[in-house]
């Protein structure tokens, strides 16, 4: 096992492969080559398979296993005491495909988009462990480097558990959105129903608009690719077929029917710490969301990352006179770190835009957003 090893990206120029190079480069300070076959850039196989310690593959899901059974035959047995990843977001075929290699074996899924951020904390880490051995104390700095909570899972657990976490979520949005579709004739679209929204509305919405807005080939090879999907859908009709067939029946019985299914059955599936949890859960994103329409606002980068930074920024509404209702921070889509301060409706206006002048001039932060009292 080499302790710096050569890492070889397949599939550096998709989103994962781009995240992936600066993490092991930068985060980790190794030399790092990459092979796509879409890009004329790429470094040659030979040269990756020569070089490279420990291949990644990060191919589309269709893709994996024929993609990782090219690798192992253009290798012929130099991968033999190397390590093979892959981060596919199912496990059980493309461990199969690289277990046909001679090479260490892990499955990796982190369980979300690429991040702004330069690791994973605050995110779940899928593990699966194929075939270990010389790389485990690798590995441990890898994932101590990943900062992510990591869950080691057998590789058919997994794969039916996605068909959950992720294909069922995936799909019941979708669904949503194409009954929304289907009203646009006589409601206008989803940002018409807007206005009327109550927190789980806005939170499906953004689900949707979630899906809606990144690469669809991820979602379709999610219920493609996932042999498990079937069997959830049949389930998940199951339940809506039920549900209709007792609001269509109307009466008495069927609102008995409907409480002993659909809310007393499901409700003792979930314990009461789980219950407890995520209604809690949901309340806070409530209060978010609701902070998040507050106006006035301000949102600032903070470009000095230091202690003290958020202080100084603080001091000058102080000296303003200024009284925050809320402060929260996120990141930009450009993946800068800001604030965003909300202000109670008695606040001068006059004394926000001094202050945000100020913010600027002095090279405290950068105004990223101003957004003034609503009229009246």
């Amino acid at each position: 096992m080499n302790p710096r090893p050569v890492i070889g990206l397949v599939g550096s120029e998709g989103a994962y492969g781009r995240w992936l190079r600066r993490f092991f480069a930068e985060r980790m300070g190794l030399r790092v080559l990459g092979y796509d076959p879409v890009s004329s850039a790429s470094d040659p196989v030979y040269s990756v398979l020569a070089q490279a310690d420990v291949l990644v593959f990060s191919a589309p899901i269709r893709d994996t296993v024929a993609v990782i059974d090219h690798w192992r035959e253009r290798s012929e047995g130099r991968e033999r005491g190397r390590l093979w990843l892959d981060i596919t977001s199912i496990k059980q075929a493309p461990l199969a495909a690289m277990l046909r290699s001679q090479a260490e074996v892990v499955g990796l899924h982190p369980m979300t988009a690429p991040p702004k951020t330069p690791t994973l904390k605050g995110r779940v880490l899928a593990i699966c462990e194929a075939r270990l051995d010389v790389w485990r104390p690798w590995l441990t700095q890898l994932f101590d480097a990943l900062q992510a909570e990591c869950v080691r899972v057998s590789p058919e657990h997994h794969d039916r558990a996605m068909a959950l976490v992720q294909a069922m979520v995936h799909a019941t949005h979708l669904a949503q959105a194409g009954v929304l579709r289907g009203y646009v004739s006589t409601l206008g679209p989803p940002s018409a129903l807007l206005p009327l929204r109550t927190a789980s509305f806005e939170l499906d919405v953004a689900m949707m608009t979630r899906i809606l807005s990144l690469n669809p080939q991820i979602y379709e090879d999610i219920q493609f690719g996932n042999p498990h999907t079937a069997e959830m859908l049949d389930r998940l009709l199951a339940e809506l077929q039920s549900l209709r067939a007792l609001v269509g029946q109307g009466d008495e019985a069927a609102r008995a029917a409907f409480r002993a299914r659909h809310l007393h059955d499901n409700r003792a599936a979930f314990d009461g710490r789980a219950l407890a949890e995520g209604n809690y859960t949901f309340e806070r994103v409530g209060y978010l969301l609701a902070d998040l329409v507050e106006a006035p606002s301000l949102s600032v980068h903070l470009p000095d990352d230091r202690a003290g930074s958020l202080r100084a920024l603080l001091d000058v509404f102080e000296r303003h006179g200024i009284s925050l209702s809320s402060i929260h921070s996120s990141r930009t889509p450009s993946g800068d770190v800001h604030f965003r301060f909300g202000f109670g409706p008695d606040v001068a206006a006059a004394a926000l835009s001094a202050a945000a002048v100020e913010i600027d001039a002095t090279g405290t932060g950068r105004v990223l957003e101003s957004v003034p009292a609503p009229a009246g």
